[in-house]
């Protein structure tokens, strides 16, 4: 059996031949584009995707992150940690036979369709029209990213997923079968029900008539930009709309926006109790989306997002940990080093924070 046989034959079965055969694969020419790719195609519909919902299994985007991560690890961290989140992928529950993605048939490739799955939530739809398509570019991924980006649905995963989906995509350097399945499961995923639009609603109420896109870049001082992240960071839900409204109206550019809620975000998880650190982390992860959009042009993502970062608690700030300052001596970065081994919070604080 030859190589990829060996190894298309473990995806569809593991067992514990499953990193011998991940490694014969590997050695040969783009070995490992190759394997993830044929993971993709093989996988993505055979998962039970439907027994996540509101959630998802992150077998798939846990792929993105090694594979964005490979410039920083040597070529053993690397394959070893790329083999065992592609057995988390393969070990992911399957759909029953008869059921799932693998039951949906292809349609034509009309993009009309697909919009109007998203828009209907007829996840099916997405997925036969998209395995219809010929070909897949990064802007199809973008282009449903409007359709996707209101719905606040498991925390805003949804686009998240599409915009991790698009870029794994272009990693892959535009596979033509697994960028069809990569697309497909992402308008599936922004299709599926339940639907959450409440904050985006509201948000663009105070935008109503509002029509000019927030601009690129940045216009304001960081003392504005600590103004609004003081409001979203401490007041509630109804005073951080209207702060974000405003400066929208008065021409904030996107940069703006973005240092103001991401410090706001930085804050909430530097006061979250232990318990809460991981949840009170996934805003950020939201914020770089909206960051690394192409767009977007809808102004009231932005008071969603802030929507999103004041939904967490905090403690009163005087209760919040400070820098506690020190000379950085010759070597600031060893230092950092130090102090998170060392296990002093305060030092390793004041070793990033200006």
């Amino acid at each position: 059996m030859s190589p990829a046989h060996a190894w298309k034959a473990e995806l569809e079965r593991p067992t514990e031949a499953f990193f011998r055969a991940f490694a014969h694969r590997i050695v040969e020419p783009e070995g490992v584009r190759d394997a993830v790719r044929e993971a993709i195609r093989a996988l993505i519909p055979r998962v039970d995707w439907a027994g996540h919902l509101p959630g998802m299994p992150h077998g798939l985007l846990g792929l993105w992150a090694v594979l964005r991560l490979r410039p920083f690890l040597d070529a053993r961290a690397f394959h070893r940690l790329l083999a065992l989140q592609l057995l988390a992928f393969a070990r992911t529950g399957r759909a029953r036979p008869g059921q799932g993605l693998l039951a949906v048939g292809q349609g034509s490739g009309h993009w009309p369709h697909v919009e109007l799955a998203l828009r209907t939530h007829r996840p099916d739809l997405a997925w036969g029209e998209l395995q219809g398509m010929e070909p897949i570019s990064v802007q199809h991924f973008q282009a449903l990213m409007p359709l996707a980006g209101p719905d606040m649905a498991n925390v805003g995963h949804k686009a998240v997923a599409l915009h991790r989906a698009g870029n794994l995509f272009e990693l892959l350097e535009a596979p033509r079968v697994g960028g069809r399945r990569l697309l497909g499961w992402a308008a599936w995923m922004a299709a599926s029900e339940p639907e959450d639009t409440y904050w985006h609603r509201r948000m663009a109420r105070r935008l109503e008539g509002w029509k000019a896109p927030v601009p690129l870049g940045r216009t304001q001082a960081p003392e504005d930009h600590r103004a609004l992240a003081e409001v979203i960071d401490a007041q509630g839900l109804v005073a951080t709309f209207d702060a974000v409204a405003s400066v929208v109206k008065a021409g904030w550019g996107r940069g703006d926006l973005l240092a103001a809620l991401v410090q706001a975000a930085a804050w909430k998880l530097l006061d979250a109790r232990p318990d809460m650190e991981g949840k009170t982390g996934w805003p950020l992860v939201c914020l770089a989306t909206l960051g690394a959009w192409p767009g977007p042009e809808d102004p009231a993502l932005w008071g969603q997002a802030a929507a999103l970062v004041n939904l967490y608690p905090s403690e009163a700030s005087e209760d919040r940990l400070r820098p506690q300052p020190r000379d950085p001596g010759p070597d600031p970065c060893g230092s950092l080093r130090e102090a998170i081994l060392d296990g002093e919070p305060e030092r390793a604080l004041d070793l990033v924070v200006p």
